[in-house]
């Protein structure tokens, strides 16, 4: 009966529309008066949630990527990308993977990714005749990248339900199928391109290259600070986090000055919006997941799955197959939060590394950012096109199939994820 007033209650209010950070604590606190459990226990997992010293790191790199994009970073990552590969056959479209590429490395947000790069480039693309649909499936799924190239805050947030994985080892671990993943999209973007007769990108004046590099690695040297930070041991994660947001900082209103110092007031009053969201989740699943596992769902999950099969093949499978279709009608961090504590020990009984599980966790639910009916993503690269949401998921479906492929490899394939951090000792 609990874990039908805890569950049932979720998923009531959950298709009522109540916001979800509501819905776990209403959830959670019927089932506490249920089962005769303080109030205050909960008030106490809600404050011990979120009384972390690594999430410490989430606002700052919230406020570096704020910050960036403010200033106008997105606009010279293009022409950065622009320099390097603009000159070939749909070159335009290539611009906007690579662009995604560097700009993942620095919001850590497909979100981000696809309102920043999405606003500038999808109206480009279909001034050169590039299909709508095509413009916006090419931004979409190049902005999944986002969650998994370092630093991503999703890692930060995973490896708090994790109960302390090595926030380097998951940034590193993220690195390896963030790439993979970009180079299957560009690969499908070309071929789609040479296929469709798309148009080569406009040549470049070579007097304006120097000026373009120049400040292209401006921009992406914040990504070297916070990971040699991290990777060197000079710095915690947090460290690495505010030193970024520092030289962001320094970078954007003294070197690019595209903006006065006076938008810092408008960034992080939209930086602490974005990061009480973020903490509000983290406090209510907390509760949540405490009380998920004093029920033992957990164990009685892990059960079921093993039960169906003892093949961990097929219990890998059965694990990205719930976790593809709760990203189809969830968002991401409150799925990291809720399904965490559920199924890593399921991973692990199997003998799963936490951080391979982590690194696929965050990649189905990034599939899911982009894939109806509630794929934020997807309604927001639909939007900035201006196409309808089921023009748009027609449009993706090669670049489905193309992260599919990839989910899979970094699924059965171990070490596309454990490499680096094996590597490095994480």
């Amino acid at each position: 009966m609990e874990i039908l007033i805890l569950l049932g209650s979720f998923i009531l209010l959950l298709i009522f529309r109540v916001p979800i950070a509501l819905t776990l604590i209403i959830s959670s606190v019927l089932t506490g008066l249920y089962m005769g459990i303080d109030i205050s226990a909960l008030v106490q997992r809600m404050v011990g949630g979120v009384n972390s010293f690594s999430l410490l790191a989430i606002p700052f790199f919230i406020i570096a990527g704020e910050i960036m994009n403010e200033g106008g970073i997105s606009n010279r990552l293009i022409n950065f990308a622009n320099v390097i590969i603009g000159k070939i056959r749909g070159g335009l479209a290539m611009v906007n993977v690579l662009a995604s590429t560097f700009f993942g490395g620095i919001s850590g947000s497909a979100l981000a990714d696809t309102s920043s790069l999405g606003s500038v480039l999808i109206p480009m693309m279909k001034k050169q005749k590039y299909d709508a649909d095509y413009s916006v499936s090419v931004t979409i799924s190049s902005s999944i990248q986002g969650v998994m190239i370092p630093p991503s805050h999703n890692m930060i947030i995973y490896s708090t339900a994790a109960g302390g994985v090595s926030v380097g080892a998951l940034f590193m671990g993220g690195l390896g199928p963030g790439l993979l993943l970009g180079l299957i999209i560009m690969i499908l973007t070309y071929a789609i391109a040479v296929k469709k007769n798309y148009p080569k990108g406009d040549p470049i004046k070579k007097e304006e290259i120097p000026k373009i590099l120049r400040e292209g690695l401006l921009g992406l040297f914040t990504i070297v600070i916070i990971m040699g930070g991290i990777l060197s041991g000079i710095f915690t994660a947090t460290e690495s986090a505010a030193i970024g947001t520092l030289y962001a900082f320094i970078i954007t209103f003294f070197v690019y000055r595209d903006i006065p110092i006076s938008r810092m007031g408008v960034i992080l009053h939209r930086s602490f919006k974005t990061l009480a969201m973020v903490l509000f989740l983290i406090a209510a699943s907390s509760a949540f997941g405490w009380l998920l596992a004093l029920l033992k769902v957990p164990a009685m999950v892990s059960d079921t799955l093993i039960n169906i099969s003892s093949n961990p093949y097929i219990i890998i499978l059965m694990m990205v197959i719930i976790l593809l279709l709760l990203g189809m009608v969830m968002d991401m961090a409150p799925l990291i939060l809720i399904t965490t504590p559920i199924l890593l020990p399921v991973a692990t009984s199997i003998g799963m590394d936490p951080v391979h599980f982590g690194v696929l966790l965050i990649l189905c639910l990034g599939i899911g950012l982009a894939t109806p009916p509630v794929g934020s993503v997807l309604f927001v690269g639909a939007a900035i096109g201006k196409i309808p949401i089921e023009k748009a998921a027609k449009g993706m479906l090669p670049f489905y199939g193309a992260m599919i492929l990839v989910l899979l490899l970094v699924a059965y394939v171990p070490q596309i994820s454990l490499f680096l951090p094996d590597l490095i000792g994480k």
